[in-house]
């Protein structure tokens, strides 16, 4: 008879699996229970984990928090992320901060400015002096057009003491950021962005006193605060027979003229349109209704421009069937140097085919920035197209793992609620099914699920359009918040699965296990032993569902454009 030579330290799979399930089993804490005494108490009572300050300060720069959440007021959102920045001021970590943002920025990875000018006007105003000094001086690569420099004077004069003034730093940073531009390029900037947020040019040249050794840059300036009469009139004798001047005089005198006309004029707007590349910014409201005028501002408009007024385009008749017009805007959507070098981001892209193919206007009239009236009109399924190729050409650096993926979508109550990155139409859900999809597209092995207090199976795939899979998650029942769904799935129906994308607000609380408590269940029961986690906070709150302590789950915002390059670079161990 064969002998058993087995030795305690020699056991069976199944035995050598028994006592760890016996010890898992002492882990069956429902979710309003800590597992961890460092486990913190999220929104609706549930227990997870508090991303660290600098995961936080991720979110706040992608999502921001001008949204209200489920659970959450908008105040007291923004609040929490404030005190996070504070927080790692107060660790040394200041210039860690100035540079974080510098990266997102520089990177395009947030959809909005509001975020970024006010954690840098917080570096700036409230950091300790190396921090302040790194802000002023990223500050002009950050604050890349009048608008965003608007953005930071404000937040930094919210920040500042009412006696505090503008010391040389700013000022000096200010003058960097009007001096680094030619001429012509800063004639351009502050003409199209003459005022925003409170201030104009005048109003910064007034507290600010931005000079330059360039004579013509400070004729511009000149015309910012004082206006053409008097700028035209007073040319230093260096630079009368300037070019570089006449340029910039012919500019100012089109930008002027065009003041005065009306439609009874449309021929001359083209003219002074393709003559000193005037856009829609410099054209006035009475002349925007002009097929004629859109006609000759859509050959040179910029990406941004171009797709924020593809609905006013439509509306006038500018975009039918495929005419020469609709080929050149879908070309310019299809190009992915063009989107990366106008730093485009996805979440934009998604908002503006939402809105393209509603077919009217909100209630305030945002079919097109600055558009402020009512708009209807029947969108072109061939711009549709090409909006919702841009939206996936968009990501950064989309590259299959060759992993096989679960993509877990929460659609409880909380992630219908409030908007995303600032944005009312897009509900988190909508967002995480859009993002979702990214991934989708991009691995060939993949599942889609949807959970609440329940799971089920979506019927989607990869060559569906973006608006089917939105109408297919906005279908689904919602209920409460059990993140731990996913994994008992794929283990009750035996699933291989290496990683598990779980789109979510974190705002669980249902289960009677712990979403990392499931995660170390599957990895056991299925075999696949490195499975891992990947949490997408599609809310700027500081929860977490990933256990921080193992190195097979990752915390990271939801709706950064490099989010699938991050994504791949933890999948394959590179984090």
């Amino acid at each position: 008879m064969a002998q058993n030579h087995q030795t305690p330290n020699h056991q069976t799979r199944n035995q050598r699996l028994e006592p760890v399930e016996n010890q898992l089993s002492l882990n069956m804490i429902p979710q309003n229970e800590k597992i961890r005494d460092d486990q913190v108490e999220n929104s609706t009572k549930g227990m997870v984990w508090q991303v660290n300050d600098l995961n936080r300060l991720h979110r706040f720069l992608v999502l921001g928090s001008e949204q209200a959440t489920y659970s959450i007021g908008k105040k007291e959102l923004g609040m929490e992320n404030a005190k996070a920045i504070l927080r790692l001021f107060e660790a040394g970590r200041g210039l860690e901060v100035v540079n974080e943002i510098l990266t997102f920025s520089l990177e395009g990875r947030t959809a909005k400015q509001d975020s970024i000018m006010l954690a840098l006007a917080m570096c700036a105003r409230l950091g300790d002096l190396p921090t302040k000094q790194r802000a002023y001086e990223v500050m002009p690569q950050i604050c890349r057009i009048p608008t965003h420099l608007f953005m930071f004077v404000a937040q930094s004069k919210k920040l500042s003491h009412p006696t505090t003034g503008w010391g040389r730093a700013p000022r000096k940073a200010i003058q960097k950021w009007y001096n680094e531009k030619s001429p012509m390029k800063l004639a351009m900037a502050i003409t199209k962005y003459q005022k925003r947020e409170g201030w104009s040019h005048a109003d910064i040249a007034r507290v600010t006193h931005p000079k330059s050794d360039n004579p013509v840059i400070q004729c511009v300036l000149k015309y910012a605060v004082r206006g053409f009469a008097e700028m035209s009139t007073a040319f230093p004798d260096s630079v009368q027979n300037s070019e570089e001047l006449n340029s910039v005089l012919s500019f100012f005198k089109a930008v002027e003229e065009t003041k005065k006309l009306t439609m009874d004029n449309e021929d001359r707007v083209v003219e002074l349109i393709e003559g000193q590349q005037l856009v829609r910014e410099h054209i006035p409201t009475v002349c925007l209704g002009s097929k004629k005028v859109w006609d000759a501002l859509l050959k040179k408009m910029p990406m941004t421009a171009m797709i924020r007024n593809l609905n006013k385009l439509t509306a006038i008749g500018l975009l039918e069937e495929n005419n020469e017009q609709v080929q050149l805007v879908c070309e310019n959507l299809r190009n992915e140097d063009l989107l990366k070098k106008a730093r485009i981001h996805p979440f934009n892209v998604l908002l503006a085919l939402k809105q393209y193919e509603s077919g009217k206007s909100d209630k305030s009239g945002h079919s097109g920035r600055g558009d402020k009236v009512s708009l209807t009109w029947k969108a072109n399924p061939i711009i549709t197209k090409a909006l919702e190729d841009a939206f996936y050409l968009s990501f950064k650096n989309v590259e299959p793992t060759g992993k096989r993926h679960m993509l877990a979508m929460d659609v409880s109550g909380s992630m219908q609620c409030g908007g995303c990155v600032g944005s009312p139409s897009i509900q988190p859900r909508v967002a995480s099914a859009a993002m979702a999809m990214v991934t989708a597209r991009t691995e060939r092995d993949h599942k889609f699920v949807a959970f609440s207090d329940t799971i089920v199976p979506m019927n989607i795939n990869s060559e569906m359009r973006l608006e089917e899979v939105l109408k297919a998650t906005s279908s689904i029942t919602m209920g409460s918040t059990d993140c731990a769904q996913p994994m008992f799935y794929a283990q009750r129906n035996k699933m291989e699965i290496d990683v598990f994308v779980v789109y979510t607000d974190c705002e669980t609380w249902f289960g009677s296990v712990h979403p990392s408590e499931a995660l170390k269940q599957y990895r056991i029961h299925s075999g696949v032993r490195d499975a891992k986690l990947i949490v997408v906070g599609m809310t700027s709150n500081g929860f977490t569902i990933a256990d921080p302590e193992d190195p097979g789950m990752f915390d990271m915002a939801g709706f950064d454009s490099a989010a699938p390059q991050v994504m791949k670079e933890f999948i394959l161990g590179n984090l």
